[in-house]
């Protein structure tokens, strides 16, 4: 954001819902928040003023599982689309998971992700190491060479670490590197070739059945194995309300382990999936009602810490098939604001705090990147923010999608709020409706 003198202010923004305050950028710093003052809306001689009367002002948003596609899918998605989505919907940071082709399972390809982000990205990219090599369960990845070369988690996400003993072994390393192990929870033999939410789902469907239990075991067993190892594990789309009992009690009894939920998950149910579109095909999948009231619940009472997209871009092609042939996999990171603040704001305004924390702190903070993101909105803190307009009603249009494929489940929806802008560390990086134009060099 570069006014005369490299100075912008913000007036009548909202930092975090709260009252109407200026808020002065000045380089790549906040310097300055303060009561609006006379002459709301003109600058000064040394900075350019920016209308942002009743916009909310949150930190910038933390993505702890982002599919990127690069290398090795790119009609789906590339580092640079992948990012610019994520800067419209209002991220600074993603953390970009190991299922590419090939698998980031050495430090040679956590580098590599590391060298083509700096070069191509939006936002901060970091990225995750598989598990085993080759997502293949079998051997552990050189853990502990690929955290020094830059990863901050790691996971075999889109396949479960069966094998407990490898997951052990896994813990073990993440509790030596100060990383963490993310687990998607599905057991295979339990959830076998599972499609949709086992129940009226898949008898409606006649689609083979992905039953609770092949998470809830999954997950059982692994909050176990951190209590014992000490090693922290982080449970990936927790999705139904049996999930969120099992990590309530390895919570209280202080084991190192934290969860997130997807926005999806907190809104849809599998009544979407009566119809058989491929756009609703997710996993895990959709749930029932029960679910996704416990899943609210867990979100706004900490048992699930943080917000992830799981955003999975997949081609029209592919998603254009029957249920079976289609890929699993939604995208997430242009609508999760908006779907998150209608799932916790009930029709109102929601808690701009608790959507900060989980969506922007607490993200942080399990990834390791508290000191640079997820930061308080105050003088002397970075300037890394993203502008929410509480009055967008906005209808999502998958022809609009800045990603490079279109595969939203909320395609014709329509939502209260939208990310207008995002700034990381004064740069702006996304600016629907050119409201920082102004404030731009």
């Amino acid at each position: 954001m570069n006014g005369p003198a490299g100075t912008t202010i913000l007036r009548g923004v909202r930092p975090l819902g709260g009252a109407p305050r200026d808020v002065t950028v000045r380089g790549s710093r906040i310097a300055a928040v303060t009561a609006p003052q006379v002459g709301h809306g003109v600058g000064t001689s040394d900075a350019t003023a920016v209308d942002c009367e009743g916009l909310i002002m949150l930190p910038a948003l933390v993505d702890l599982h982002t599919h990127l596609r690069e290398p090795g899918d790119t009609p789906s998605e590339t580092i640079a689309s992948g990012t610019r989505a994520a800067a419209h919907g209002g991220y600074s940071d993603v953390l970009a998971m190991a299922n590419c082709v090939p698998v980031t399972d050495s430090p040679e390809r956590v580098r590599h992700i590391v060298e083509r982000a700096a070069r191509t990205a939006s936002c901060r990219v970091h990225p995750v190491g598989a598990v085993t090599g080759g997502l293949a369960g079998r051997d552990l990845a050189p853990l502990d060479a690929m955290a020094a070369a830059g990863a901050v988690m790691f996971s075999d996400d889109g396949v479960c670490v069966d094998d407990p003993a490898l997951l052990v072994r896994a813990l073990e390393a993440a509790r030596r590197t100060g990383t963490l192990v993310a687990q998607h929870a599905q057991c295979p033999r339990l959830a076998e070739r599972g499609q949709v939410n086992a129940g009226a789902a898949a008898l409606a469907t006649g689609l083979p059945p992905w039953p609770a239990t092949g998470e809830e075991t999954i997950v059982a067993r692994d909050v176990v194995l951190a209590g014992a190892t000490g090693g922290r594990l982080h449970i990936c789309h927790v999705s139904t309300a049996g999930t969120v009992e099992i990590v309530r009690w390895a919570k209280s009894r202080g084991w190192p382990v934290t969860a997130e939920v997807t926005p999806h998950h907190l809104l849809l149910t599998d009544l979407m999936t009566r119809d058989a579109d491929p756009l609703h095909k997710v996993n895990p999948p959709l749930r029932g009602a029960r679910d996704v009231a416990a899943l609210r619940a867990a979100l706004r009472d900490g048992t699930i810490d943080a917000v992830a997209t799981d955003h999975a871009p997949h081609t029209a092609s592919s998603k254009d098939n029957h249920w079976c042939e289609a890929p699993f996999g939604m995208l997430g990171l242009e609508t999760a604001l908006p779907v998150v603040a209608e799932a916790l704001g009930a029709g109102g305004e929601p808690d701009w705090n608790l959507v900060a924390a989980v969506m922007s702190a607490r993200p942080a903070r399990i990834a390791g990147l508290a000191d640079v993101a997820g930061r308080p909105l105050r003088e002397g803190e970075p300037a890394t923010f993203t502008l929410v307009d509480p009055r967008a009603d906005w209808r999502v249009d998958r022809a609009e999608s800045v990603s490079a494929s279109d595969n939203t489940p909320f395609h014709g929806m329509t939502f209260r709020h939208r990310v207008v802008a995002t700034v990381v560390e004064g740069r702006v990086t996304a600016d629907i409706g050119h409201r920082l134009a102004s404030a731009t060099g």
